[in-house]
């Protein structure tokens, strides 16, 4: 794994890695004293509330598609673009977020 940095820490917070990459944080993190602090640092700037474009674009998702979109590309249905860009986002950049409003929907079409 890359080394821990304040970016992959805020995801770690957000829950928004990979489940192999979760894993591998929380192990550094009960091992090195060191990764625990910036770990604290990250968690009070976070409190305080981090204002640059992109903490609003993560906190805010705002590259995330809707949940129409996200039906849309369960019934394959739209916009060829839009469908191609939500492929990406769920396959290529592995949002979590989405991932699981796309499951919840495949289930409700069941």
């Amino acid at each position: 794994m890359a080394p821990i940095t304040r970016e992959v820490l805020r995801d770690y917070l957000h829950d928004a890695l990979p489940d192999v990459e979760l894993a591998a944080v929380e192990r550094v993190l009960r091992a090195s004293a060191e990764v625990r602090a910036l770990l604290a640092e990250v968690m009070e700037q976070e409190d305080r509330g981090e204002h640059t474009v992109g903490a609003i674009w993560r906190r805010e998702r705002v590259s995330c598609p809707t949940r129409d979109q996200l039906g849309g590309y369960v019934l394959e249905a739209g916009d060829p673009e839009l469908l191609d860009y939500v492929r990406f986002h769920l396959e290529e950049i592995g949002c979590p977020y989405c991932q699981a409003n796309l499951d919840d929907l495949k289930r409700l079409r069941q």
